[in-house]
């Protein structure tokens, strides 16, 4: 009963296009699935567990040699707004908040600084204002991430005699108050893939150092 039939049984040629075409979708669909750019290789109870263990931090009478300038095994990152940063910073450092930090183009760059084994050290006003991010980017696997003791109030009281301070822990080590991992879940996380191409040198970053005159430390 013609009556009865579907409408593509009277048509078999519209039948094969609107297959065609819901293959070719399903095709373009997985032809452009992205995995994604970050994962996560450690959970937070794990990277809790590190916060005070030994070789997570960057000390500051540690600092004496990057701020002369002899030290180039270090990348040191103000993660404080430009504001804070203007008005004082430690000589060297760059200014990238926290989430531009999760950025593809920096965390492109932060890769390149692990494979080179350069050490990335965060820095806030405190050391508690860092440990957020520097949580996040030891669960997605920066284990080359170190974040800085006392943060940038501490260096600003010892900054003319940051020797002195090797046998002084009165710097604060605390956790963060925000998931930092959970906020910054939907765009961090590391592929795993690894780079088996030849390598370029890497271009350290560095601030150039300012007169007083001109905003600087």
């Amino acid at each position: 009963n013609i009556g009865t039939m579907h409408v593509h049984e009277l048509n078999p040629k519209k039948t094969v296009i609107t297959l065609s075409i819901f293959v070719i979708v399903i095709l373009v669909g997985f032809l452009t699935l992205k995995k994604p750019w970050l994962t996560y290789k450690q959970n937070p109870e794990q990277t809790l567990s590190m916060i005070s263990e030994k070789g997570n931090c960057l000390y500051p009478h540690e600092l004496a040699s990057f701020v002369a300038g002899t030290d180039d095994n270090i990348v040191l990152i103000d993660i404080r707004d430009k504001f804070a940063f203007s008005k004082g910073h430690i000589p060297g450092s760059i200014n990238i908040s926290a989430y531009d930090l999760t950025q593809k183009e920096e965390i492109k760059h932060l890769r390149e600084l692990k494979e080179s084994n350069i050490s990335v050290v965060l820095y806030g006003d405190n050391q508690l204002q860092a440990n957020g991010p520097w949580m996040l980017f030891r669960q997605i696997g920066f284990d080359n991430v170190k974040v800085l003791a006392g943060g940038y109030d501490y260096y600003k009281i010892h900054k003319n005699n940051l020797a002195n301070t090797k046998t002084d822990d009165s710097f604060y080590k605390g956790t963060a108050d925000f998931d930092y991992a959970k906020v910054a879940g939907s765009t961090a996380a590391i592929s795993g893939k690894t780079n088996t191409e030849n390598k370029k040198p890497v271009k350290v970053r560095r601030k150039k150092k300012q007169s007083a005159a001109s905003g600087g430390c």
